[in-house]
């Protein structure tokens, strides 16, 4: 597999450091709010790359995805709701679970808060690594890193050293693309805001610290193999993880640096919380969009190429989908046995073309085009006779294997299991439309089909029976 590698702006071929366990961290949700849809094209590409690391390349992956739940944001809402810190940020970690379920994210080995005691204590041992090693000053209660200190600083983002103001510096967690200053490692705190001492002296870890304490323990120290986050996060996050981790080991933090690009609205602009832009995952569903089709937009287009965010893209998506579940459908009335050969080639071909796009960067819109083309091929070969039940077990175990790196198609099926009506409901329908066909009330069962399109299912009528699928 290549991987492009921000920090050398290049793709390099990718091979985990210690025999064939992937160490990967990812950036969680900053848990102040509900994730949207922007958020959720991230975690969708990483659970791609996953998923390609485990199935196509037969890795061991070890994932940390975090949650950041202490922060600016998340103490100034939690203070605006009135609840303490840690009950205000679960229930969005809930919705991120149901979220993430939803839209058939696998679950990483593990998902570190912030304010987990084991973790905050990492990141006093870090900073205290950095006290040692001359990398910090203290200033109004409140330990800073000083950048000037690390030679290597700003090589993720390229930053111009020349336009780095020594001395200057930053409390907040978050500032101004290429505005290079000093940053907060364990902030002072108020009276209001919640506070930890564990050899620092009292006060609260600043964002960056964060990730890099937390990766470097649960990933069995430098150099991971893998981080990745929203393009967003190169500067100055992952910056100044590199910073910290760098200077407190003096050690490569990392090895691989994989960045996923901004989903846009259909005017351009990036979807953003603060722009207050946003759809979240159910507000999409309750416009009765599938899962599926939401899942296939956002891993359609490239990771490294901004995605335009439309209404109709998700219909296009959906009607692609439909293909694809129409194709596989089909197949259950194949029923003559044996194979031949020109479709056991193409579905060799498949395989082989689906792994080589996967393995080119995660070449996503490439592998759904092989994937398309055997769809093409099997419809064709049912369509002259042209296919026996080995054939039909080959091209099943294609697509499992398609699917296990995308999650569409299982998505797909979820949302099948979950009609718009029951599926006992739909079953007694197609039985009194079969009844009403066979006393010839053909008016009944044609008000029995056109009421569950109404409800957005619909019946298809074939020699083998009447099947159903949604609308």
């Amino acid at each position: 597999m290549r991987l492009y590698n921000t920090l050398t702006r290049s793709e390099e071929p990718f091979a985990p450091l210690r025999g064939q366990q992937v160490r990967m961290y990812t950036c969680g949700l900053t848990v102040y709010a509900r994730g949207h849809i922007g958020n959720f094209r991230t975690f969708v590409c990483l659970d791609v790359l996953r998923r390609a690391l485990k199935y196509l390349e037969g890795y061991d992956v070890r994932q940390v995805m975090n949650y950041t739940d202490v922060d600016d944001r998340t103490i100034v809402e939690s203070q605006k709701a009135g609840q303490p810190l840690r009950e205000y940020t679960d229930q969005y970690i809930a919705a991120y679970l149901e979220d993430a379920a939803t839209l058939g994210l696998e679950i990483v080995e593990e998902t570190p808060r912030a304010t987990d005691e084991a973790n905050l204590r990492a990141m006093t041992e870090m900073v205290q690594a950095l006290e040692k090693n001359g990398h910090t000053y203290r200033s109004d209660g409140s330990i800073y890193f000083k950048i000037s200190t690390l030679p290597q600083y700003g090589q993720l983002a390229r930053l111009d050293h020349a336009g780095i103001k020594p001395g200057a510096r930053i409390d907040s967690d978050k500032y101004d693309k290429e505005n290079a200053r000093d940053f907060v490692l364990w902030k002072a705190t108020t009276p209001d805001e919640p506070t930890w001492d564990f050899g620092a002296g009292p006060g609260r870890p600043g964002w960056h610290i964060e990730c890099s304490a937390m990766a470097l323990r649960l990933l069995d120290g430098a150099p991971i193999d893998i981080h990745a986050g929203g393009v967003d996060l190169v500067f100055p996050h992952h910056e100044n993880e590199i910073a910290q981790a760098e200077g407190a080991t003096g050690e490569p933090f990392c090895r691989f640096w994989v960045h996923v690009e901004h989903l846009l609205m259909g005017e351009g602009e990036k979807m953003s919380k603060s722009v207050g832009n946003v759809f979240t995952v159910q507000d999409v569903l309750a416009k009765g969009v599938r899962a599926s089709a939401l899942r296939y937009v956002l891993l359609a287009v490239h990771y490294r190429k901004q995605l335009r965010f439309t209404w109709a893209s998700l219909a296009q998506a959906d009607e692609a989908l439909t293909r694809v579940m129409d194709c596989l459908a089909r197949l259950d009335a194949v029923t003559r046995a044996g194979a031949h050969d020109d479709l056991t080639a193409k579905v060799a071909s498949a395989r082989k073309g689906f792994a080589e796009m996967m393995a080119a960067d995660l070449n996503t819109p490439g592998a759904l085009g092989v994937m398309f083309e055997l769809v093409r091929a099997v419809n064709a070969a049912i369509d002259a006779g042209q296919i026996g039940a080995d054939d039909v077990t080959a091209i099943r175990d294609a697509f499992d294997g398609f699917d296990r790196v995308l999650g569409v198609i299982s998505v797909r099926r979820a949302d099948d299991a979950a009609p718009p009506v029951p599926v006992e409901g739909i079953e007694k329908c197609i039985d009194a439309r079969k009844a009403a066909r066979a006393r010839r009330d053909f008016g009944e069962a044609d008000r029995i089909r056109d009421e569950l399109a109404e409800r957005g299912i619909v019946l298809e009528d074939s020699a083998q029976g009447t099947r159903w699928k949604r609308k």
